[in-house]
């Protein structure tokens, strides 16, 4: 292990957690891992350069957490949408994440957003033709869609009505229930005032008027995923938005008790959270085998939850530290250890953007999570990357 003074130690890395793939669907929650995409690595994936993607292996690890029961959220923050992922690897990384849920019989939503417009302060007539044209293309591939938080729009609206305006006029053009996306600004600075306002429980009461305004219509609001570091915030959303629409907790801090929820209130839409998380992506097993034992039921199966899911929270709070938004990083990397990838590269050059003791606070809570799957490969690439920067491990 590497520290920030530059000292190294040795650890003994535990033996990989015994999980078992789920026989059956998991349905105690709706859970969703954000999956990131994998560059070819003889490719000019450096800043500004389109994105060159390795599609077998950005498949295989959609494939690897379908194989585990879990949901696909894809095109979204995770996949470096606005930090590399540009329009056309978009368009094309939809077609085929669609297409590999139907090959595996598993479930994908996709990031349907307005990254495409070239102009940086659109009217509001562009910004919703530009949801539209990303949301048929989705539709048309077969996918669910997550209408994510527009920075066009965060920087030309001008109050909650033109948020409402927008949405109203796009769900109203959806041919089957979407996903609403608060993302906050430790996901993204550009994203301030989203809804309309900075004050969160203002900015949640017209996310309501949203998933009410849309009700009945075929492209209702199934639910909205929040991202905002507050569990007490994602709480008092839980007990405003109404029935049949949920919220799935973004909260890659807080996440074990948001989604475990409140066991007097089981049952209720208000008493939990379903699951739309980056988090899943790098600790998929676990969250896999946390949920198939809250699915068990009982206190017995909570206990159990928590057992494997609760160690993964402090890895997770390490891949998602400040500067948060480079997050993509420690998943990316968590990929490589796990064998997942050749290569810990990332489109635009972004596996730059953490350091080599960060990186190793990673491989130690990794283990500690149970989240190396294959501890002895997590060893030698770890000890062949400080070799290369040329740290003696």
């Amino acid at each position: 292990m590497l520290a920030p003074d530059g000292t190294t130690r040795t650890i003994a890395l535990r033996e990989a957690p015994a999980f078992t793939r789920p026989t059956s669907p998991i349905t105690v929650r709706t859970a969703y891992a954000a999956a990131h995409v994998v560059p070819r690595v003889a490719a000019e994936n450096t800043p500004g350069s389109p994105a060159d993607i390795d599609w077998d292996a950005t498949l295989a690890f959609r494939h690897h957490l379908f194989g585990w029961g879990l949901g696909v959220a894809d095109a979204m923050d995770t996949a470096q949408r606005g930090m590399g992922l540009d329009p056309a690897a978009v368009r094309e990384l939809v077609t085929r994440s669609a297409a590999a849920a139907r090959e595996a019989g598993g479930s994908v939503v996709v990031g349907v957003s307005t990254d495409h417009l070239e102009e940086a302060a659109p009217s509001l007539d562009a910004i919703t033709d530009a949801y539209c044209e990303q949301l048929a293309h989705a539709e048309d591939a077969g996918a669910g869609v997550v209408l994510m938080a527009s920075r066009h729009l965060a920087r030309v609206a001008e109050g909650a009505g033109d948020y409402e305006r927008v949405y109203s006029r796009v769900i109203a053009r959806a041919g089957a229930p979407v996903l609403l996306h608060w993302l906050g600004t430790a996901f993204d600075p550009a994203l301030a005032g989203y809804w309309g306002s900075d004050d969160v429980p203002t900015a949640s009461k017209t996310v309501v008027r949203i998933i009410e305004d849309a009700a009945g219509l075929p492209g209702a609001v199934r639910g909205v995923k929040v991202s905002l570091l507050d569990a007490d915030a994602e709480v008092a959303l839980r007990q405003l938005v109404p029935a049949p629409a949920r919220v799935f907790t973004g909260d890659d801090f807080h996440y074990v008790d948001l989604i475990a929820g409140d066991a007097s209130a089981d049952g209720a839409v208000g008493g939990h959270s379903d699951a739309l998380l980056g988090a899943f992506a790098a600790v998929g097993p676990n969250a896999s085998a946390a949920l198939q034992a809250l699915q068990g039921g009982g206190e017995e199966g909570e206990r159990e939850y928590r057992r494997i899911l609760e160690p993964t929270e402090a890895l997770s709070r390490q891949v998602f530290a400040v500067p948060t938004y480079y997050y993509k990083t420690g998943v990316a990397f968590l990929s490589w250890l796990n064998g997942h990838q050749a290569s810990p590269a990332m489109v635009g050059g972004l596996h730059s953007a953490r350091s080599l003791p960060h990186l190793s606070e990673l491989v130690r809570l990794a283990d500690a999570a149970g989240a190396l799957e294959q501890p002895e490969l997590a060893a030698q690439r770890w000890a062949a990357l400080l070799a290369v920067h040329g740290v003696a491990s």
